[in-house]
């Protein structure tokens, strides 16, 4: 049986409490902790875009999204909305507040222990 591919995510054109809105999910954004810069075209294939954007949200994309991946076929915001994973992802973490932060999510170091 042939799956269907998700509906088109839309993000809200007018942020809210006169905070701009993640590119990706579209929550506001507010100034602190939960935002980050992720580049378009990663730097290491000399990629110098940055869009700002919540720290879940830029975490999600290189965890689900190799570099290369990235760089060749992901260093657009549609393109990456469009991806089933990340779209999964934006349907989740759009129900939650603008500062929110995975409590499981840990750093790299704490990982290796």
């Amino acid at each position: 049986m042939r799956r269907l591919p998700p509906p088109p995510i839309t993000v809200p054109a007018a942020p809210q409490e006169d905070h701009p809105a993640c590119p990706l999910c579209g929550r506001p954004m507010v100034p602190g902790a939960s935002l980050n810069e992720h580049h378009l075209v990663p730097r290491t294939y000399g990629g110098r875009d940055t869009v700002t954007m919540h720290r879940i949200c830029h975490a999600k994309i290189h965890a689900v999204l190799s570099e290369q991946q990235l760089r060749d076929h992901y260093h657009e915001i549609e393109a990456l909305r469009g991806h089933p994973d990340i779209a999964a992802f934006i349907r989740w973490v759009r129900r939650k507040p603008p500062e929110f932060t995975d409590g499981h999510a840990t750093d790299r170091r704490r990982r290796k222990r």
